[in-house]
């Protein structure tokens, strides 16, 4: 059976950045550890890999990946740094940083040959664009309503039609859908998981919590 995700986007929030990073994702670790339903992956900056991945033994994701090879590519993330930083994925298209189609699809093509150690999960806003991007077969799907990032009115009660018809679509190509947006509750986990999420994508409710162990906590109960 597949544990239900939790993916923690720690964006670059300095409540999240540097030996933050590290607190943050050995709260996600040690929260895994401690609960066999649920897995708690951190998406974080490509500055913090590394260190997370030494200092805390938990595999991070990166907040983006760009499709270039190892070589004459300054400046771009590359996937075979990204797998020796200790990286085991990714997430393409988030609202703060669009791709075009052709860009992610490159993205993805590259990491096929890496598929059972590195993963990518795509971003997309709208039904259209779950329909579209589906067509690319990353490992996840993550439907985010643009309008909903952010604010504490969570895509699981606001959106629940629409979360339906991209579990429709994500079924038929194979995929695994994300949701994310709004989520701050286990009320908002609960219902993402009842209508059949395979996991959520949540970031400032974790990230820019009192007490972000008592909020991860209380989002794991959802589960």
């Amino acid at each position: 059976m597949k544990k239900f995700k939790i993916f923690v986007n720690f964006k670059t929030y300095q409540e999240a950045s540097g030996l933050k990073a590290v607190a943050l994702a050995r709260i996600c670790q040690q929260l895994s550890n401690k609960n066999q339903a649920v897995e708690i992956i951190p998406i974080v900056q490509a500055l913090d890999v590394w260190r997370i991945k030494e200092e805390v033994g938990i595999a991070p994701w990166l907040q983006h990946l760009d499709g270039y090879q190892s070589g004459q590519a300054t400046g771009w993330i590359n996937l075979e740094t990204a797998l020796a930083a200790g990286a085991v994925g990714t997430l393409l298209n988030h609202s703060e940083h669009r791709i075009p189609p052709g860009t992610a699809k490159q993205v993805i093509k590259r990491t096929k040959a890496k598929k059972d150690v590195f993963k990518t999960a795509i971003c997309v806003k709208t039904l259209g664009q779950v329909k579209k991007w589906s067509h690319f077969k990353a490992d996840f799907l993550a439907f985010e309503a643009a309008e909903l990032i952010g604010t504490n009115r969570s895509i699981s009660r606001e959106k629940p039609k629409a979360i339906r018809k991209a579990l429709k679509i994500c079924q038929k190509r194979g995929l695994d859908l994300l949701v994310g947006a709004g989520i701050s509750t286990a009320e908002d986990v609960f219902l993402a998981k009842k209508m059949g999420a395979a996991g959520i994508l949540v970031s400032s409710a974790v990230v820019l919590a009192e007490n972000q162990t008592k909020k991860l906590e209380e989002l794991v109960t959802g589960v």
